[in-house]
């Protein structure tokens, strides 16, 4: 015989539509008179799937509403970034501190192809086919950084050919 479930139901989860990553949570401590005081920092990623893509961190005592203050963080710093299908429109290098990535556009089918934390972006950012190589800093943060940078620094051809004063059938050849 099936037992009711009589459990207060946990946190309801907002089912927004975004794609959240938790990039890396860290112990971070204080020393003060008294002794340390320890605390929580996370790095949380959040994008659309659709071109939109915001980071955020956040410290509390306890993981989950560390994790909950990065995720609200990175919501409010969402930004948009050019995508041209599946792919970039173009090579691009995004540089943050010591750390680079050089993002090469893709031929549909071919996959995401990157490391950890510049994997994670594009997967919140709906990039399904796409080259990357870091160089540099390791570091989880930075990558990352380095990755959005490099995104929000695309240009989609009518944007090349506004600036240029051209028309796209001229930029693109």
């Amino acid at each position: 015989m099936a037992r009711e479930n009589n459990r207060p139901a946990r946190r309801q989860e907002e089912n927004d539509g975004l794609v959240k990553k938790l990039i890396e949570v860290n112990r971070v401590s204080k020393t003060v008179k008294g002794g340390k005081n320890m605390r929580f920092a996370a790095m949380m990623l959040v994008g659309d799937g659709n071109g939109r893509i915001g980071l955020g961190t956040g410290k509390a005592k306890e993981v989950p509403e560390a994790i909950e203050k990065a995720t609200q963080q990175a919501k409010k710093n969402m930004v948009s970034v050019n995508v041209c299908g599946t792919s970039i429109p173009h090579e691009v290098l995004g540089v943050f501190g010591r750390g680079s990535v050089l993002m090469m556009p893709a031929a549909q089918g071919t996959g995401v192809i990157a490391g950890g934390p510049v994997r994670a972006v594009m997967e919140a950012a709906g990039i399904k086919d796409i080259r990357t190589k870091s160089h540099g800093s390791q570091n989880k943060a930075n990558c990352v950084k380095a990755t959005i940078a490099g995104l929000r620094a695309l240009k989609s051809a009518e944007e090349v050919a506004a600036l240029r004063g051209k028309t796209v059938e001229e930029i693109i050849g």
